[in-house]
């Protein structure tokens, strides 16, 4: 089916994500029963939550999310999950700077006021921590909860060493070595390598108190009922797959940013439609990722329409092991000239900026790459022809996506064009639909897990505001799993020498134009599929106010305010 013709059908008649089966996933709909059993379920979920908390001061939001972000600490559920309990109830040494939406997000000072690496051992680095900082149980904040939090991820030997943060964390911070208090405020953290980028990577390592974990008997599944952390935000009420309610921290040591509402009140509501039917009824205020067809009516109705362009990308990630059809340069290029970006743009109501590469080309980083990522299927075939492929004559294979998840913008429309464009040029698809968690775990498991199942290339969205995130872990071959997220077991001297100048260089002029290389042989080797770049569209009640939705994948809520 023409996109366009599907978008226009499902105008008319509210098409949502499928149920999560492999043999029904591409093209079938939830039902209007199934529809009306998760409103039920909502306004049950809701009803508690209102118990727990005064309308007047509370936002509701619905993530597009399948379950509540885990509230440990490193959280699970990805980037959205990080954006609604990882930073919200917890933090980390080093911030983002999320109070603009019209300039690049940088780095600022969180629980440590500064940072610097040894001028005459660049292994070595000194963080100097916030002093008067306590977790939400009232216990200090100090450079032994640094190090206790840094155990819980990388000491598997560590009693509170808790292996599904490990997941979540370990990968972020490849190349700290050891650490170890200085003084109350300072820790030292040693690398494996020199590391510039570290400060990025440590924004990512968020801080849980070890005072609540001891109180609640040395239990991490205690702990998710009674977490504390630093943050703007307080847990009140963690009830898995159905919601949580947090509490503004009046105590919060930043002044500027405590919350001005009394609660946020956070629902899992992977379906689109379930998320819209929520939003129209009052049910609740604020809506991730509205689905593109319901756009103009949702304005229509008085509704507002934030979005805003981030370093986020949205790709597919090749396997590169051995027999892999994704091996060969022609089927990664001639894959990349098949899709029809703008159409996907249309499809999505306008809600993206079409892929190029990793980053945008307005970015510093992007390079001047040979090969131009566009829309050319004569070219494409002329390609798949060379690699002994046609419609006749098609390349199988299969790829995992999922139905929705933080940053996944509208995953199933989105690849069945992807299927359809790709079908175009010889290539046919095969969709091995997860829950995001699921496919996160595979994700960082890597391609040669047996939970792969035979998929060689999966659908991750990626942040991409620092050089390691956007590049550097994804194909770097010391990163391979378990080690890393070198997903696809990509192994490149050319590239990993390309990483080590920008880890070594600290000039930051330097840096950028190493990047830069770096990106232009990720285009020219076509070494994902480059799609799209998310512009994070959300649908709030005209009565929410004061949000400032920063050029981000995270977001500031301390300033709603709703009316």
């Amino acid at each position: 089916m023409n996109p366009i013709s599907r978008r226009a059908q499902c105008a008319q008649s509210a098409c949502s994500t499928p149920v999560l089966s492999q043999s029904t996933a591409r093209s079938r709909w939830l039902s209007g029963a199934r529809r009306v059993a998760l409103g039920a379920m909502l306004a049950g979920a809701l009803g508690g939550a209102m118990s727990a908390a005064q309308a007047a001061g509370t936002l509701r939001v619905a993530m597009s999310l399948s379950d509540i972000p885990l509230p440990n600490g490193q959280t699970d559920q990805g980037a959205e999950g990080m954006r609604f309990m990882g930073y919200t109830v917890f933090e980390a040494l080093v911030a983002y700077d999320l109070s603009s939406a019209s300039k690049p997000v940088t780095l600022i000072p969180g629980l440590a006021t500064g940072w610097e690496v040894d001028a005459k051992d660049k292994l070595r680095w000194v963080f100097k921590l916030r002093p008067g900082v306590k977790f939400h149980d009232g216990s200090a904040f100090n450079a032994q909860a640094v190090v206790w939090n840094l155990d819980k991820i990388l000491n598997d030997k560590a009693e509170q060493y808790d292996a599904k943060q490990a997941a979540q964390g370990r990968g972020r911070i490849p190349t700290v070595k050891s650490y170890k208090v200085l003084d109350d405020l300072s820790v030292e953290i040693v690398t494996s390598e020199v590391n510039a980028l570290l400060p990025f990577q440590m924004a990512w390592i968020v801080m849980s108190s070890p005072a609540q974990w001891n109180a609640v008997g040395k239990s991490w599944d205690a702990f998710l009922a009674k977490a504390s952390g630093t943050g703007p935000w307080k847990l009140q009420t963690y009830v898995p797959r159905e919601r949580a309610v947090l509490t503004r921290n009046a105590e919060y040591w930043d002044k500027a940013r405590v919350p001005k509402l009394d609660s946020m009140v956070l629902l899992p509501v992977a379906d689109a439609s379930a998320r819209v039917a929520a939003l129209r009824s009052g049910q609740v205020d604020w809506i991730e990722t509205p689905p593109p067809d319901a756009m103009d009516s949702l304005k229509g109705a008085g509704f507002t329409i934030s979005s805003n362009v981030y370093p986020h990308v949205w790709p597919w990630h090749f396997s590169r092991v051995e027999g892999s059809p994704w091996n060969d340069i022609r089927v990664r290029k001639a894959a990349n000239l098949a899709i029809d970006r703008e159409g996907m743009k249309a499809l999505l109501g306008g809600m993206m900026v079409s892929a190029k590469g990793m980053v945008p080309p307005n970015s510093p980083w992007f390079g001047k790459p040979a090969f131009e990522v566009k829309y050319d299927v004569a070219a494409a075939k002329a390609l798949m022809a060379q690699a002994g492929y046609s419609k006749e004559k098609p390349l199988k294979l299969k790829a995992i996506i999922s139905p929705s998840g933080g940053g996944q913008m509208q995953p199933v429309l989105m690849n069945e064009l992807i299927q359809q464009n790709l079908a175009e040029i010889g290539i046919q698809v095969e969709f091995d639909v997860r829950d995001w968690n699921a496919l996160l775990a595979n994700w960082r498991a890597g391609v040669k897990d047996a939970s792969t199942k035979g998929a060689v290339a999966t659908n991750s969205s990626y942040f991409s505001q620092d050089p390691f995130s956007a590049l550097i872990r994804h194909v770097d071959s010391s990163l391979m799993p378990p080690k890393g997220t070198n997903w696809g077991y990509y192994s490149d001297p050319e590239m990993d020498k390309l990483f080590d100048g920008i880890r070594t260089e600290f000039n930051p002029a330097a840096q950028t134009a190493i990047v830069a290389k770096a990106h232009e042989r990720f285009v020219n080797e076509a070494l994902f599929l480059f799609v799209a770049h998310d512009v994070a569209p959300r649908a709030m009640a005209k009565k929410v106010k004061g949000f400032v939705q920063a050029q981000n994948w995270f977001q500031d809520f301390s300033g709603v305010t709703v009316e």
